[in-house]
């Protein structure tokens, strides 16, 4: 199984664990979320490895968060979170193994 791969079944394993609850969410769950989003996305950053779909779905979550619609707000939070996090798995796993690839 590719990095690539890997990566993608990381985000979709997390984004499915962090599922909406069935109440609705607050202002303090959706800065929470968000915040949470930022961090990660910012360590991609620090790792030269941001995904711009990750960029846009924080977008997304802060437009969501500003029509006070928390609850899609945190659900895009959460997604932006999972892609931040999927993005610093590549990162880190491919960091070695380009090597692999290499001809010789």
């Amino acid at each position: 199984m590719s990095a690539v791969m890997k990566a993608i079944f990381a985000a979709s394993a997390l984004l499915i664990a962090t599922a909406p609850a069935a109440l609705a969410a607050s202002e303090a769950d959706y800065k929470a979320a968000y915040a949470a989003a930022e961090a990660a996305n910012k360590e991609a950053g620090s790792l030269r490895n941001q995904w711009t779909t990750t960029a846009s779905t924080l977008a997304a979550a802060k437009k969501a968060g500003e029509a006070g619609d928390f609850d899609t707000a945190v659900a895009q939070a959460k997604e932006a979170e999972a892609l931040a996090k999927a993005s610093i798995f590549q990162a880190t796993s491919e960091k070695e193994r380009w090597k692999d690839m290499e001809v010789r």
